[in-house]
């Protein structure tokens, strides 16, 4: 890799997770992308792909972060389009994070890492093991999603939600239903709803934080494209289970007691249909960032397991 492709980020932000702020430069169809990561600890490498979301950070890691640094080398990443990274106004599709996670893991890491994801993460890291399980060491899938809100929500009307993709990108209008969106309100409601699993920890500065981080320039592309289910890697359910058939490496699936009934339902059918190990524990889509503590807990044996 040549050293123009990293630099280090002298700024600090309620995003970062405790650790060395980093830039990672990336090109995609000619355009240059900036991509903010961070590195803590020594040790065994372990990557943390946060969920995709409206208000998607490497921040929400950081329980998870600092406490694994304390045995390894943590590198945490928000996705292109999220975060820190750079939000241009991309028509976000799912062969983007393809590509990225492939030459980022490719140019980050020396040996193979172990993949700690959340969300819609799983799909990207588990095509990626099938294409080349050499990089993986390991990987750890929390609450493992492949469909989109819209979609898990509404059904299957694809149209429908191209079309309001495609609204949310326009100038004003889009500007509008965005910022209505995000409303602090809302984002309690979401979080309180189907990301948290205790409403009473989904406090006044947690929500502040994640308006926040829904506010930079920008931030609308991705976060509708995922939204509408223009993100998914996969359109339907034994496309997801083939990623796991036969398994590609090593594989944990974590999944949340109060996750909401659709989701947990999908979780369910890719523990009983493929070779994963399963932990199950308090917590629902957020469980990563609402039981850190609960979840090292559970993810600490199948660890120490594969890589004594």
């Amino acid at each position: 890799m040549s050293a123009s492709q990293f630099s280090v980020l002298e700024t600090k932000s309620s995003l970062d997770i405790g650790g060395s702020v980093q830039e990672y430069r990336w090109v995609w169809k000619g355009k240059s992308i900036t991509v903010a990561y961070e590195v803590l600890g020594e040790g065994q490498p372990v990557l943390l792909l946060p969920a995709f979301s409206s208000v998607s950070t490497r921040g929400e890691m950081r329980g998870l972060a600092t406490q694994l640094a304390e045995q390894f080398q943590v590198v945490a990443v928000d996705w292109v389009g999220f975060g820190q990274s750079t939000r241009t106004a991309f028509k976000y599709q799912p062969a983007i994070y393809h590509a990225f996670l492939r030459d980022f893991v490719r140019s980050v890491f020396t040996c193979p890492v172990v993949a700690i994801a959340a969300g819609h993460a799983a799909g990207y890291v588990m095509e990626l093991a099938r294409q080349q399980p050499s990089l993986w060491a390991y990987v750890i899938l929390i609450a493992p999603t492949w469909r989109g809100p819209l979609p898990t929500a509404m059904g299957e009307h694809r149209s429908v939600y191209k079309f309001l993709n495609k609204i949310v990108r326009l100038p004003i209008l889009g500007q509008l239903l965005y910022f209505l969106n995000t409303l602090p309100p809302v984002l309690r409601f979401m979080y309180q709803r189907h990301v948290y699993a205790n409403p009473r920890n989904v406090t006044s500065n947690l929500i502040s934080q994640k308006w926040r981080a829904t506010q930079q320039r920008g931030a609308r592309f991705a976060a509708a494209a995922f939204v509408t289910g223009a993100l998914d890697p996969v359109r339907n359910r034994m496309d997801f289970l083939s990623y796991f058939q036969p398994l590609p490496v090593p594989s944990l699936v974590v999944i949340g007691e109060q996750t909401p009934p659709k989701s947990r339902a999908e979780m369910e059918v890719l523990v009983h249909f493929s070779g994963v190990q399963v932990y199950r524990m308090p917590g629902s889509l957020g469980l990563h960032e609402e039981y850190a503590d609960l979840l090292l807990e559970g993810i600490l044996p199948f660890l120490n397991k594969y890589l004594s």
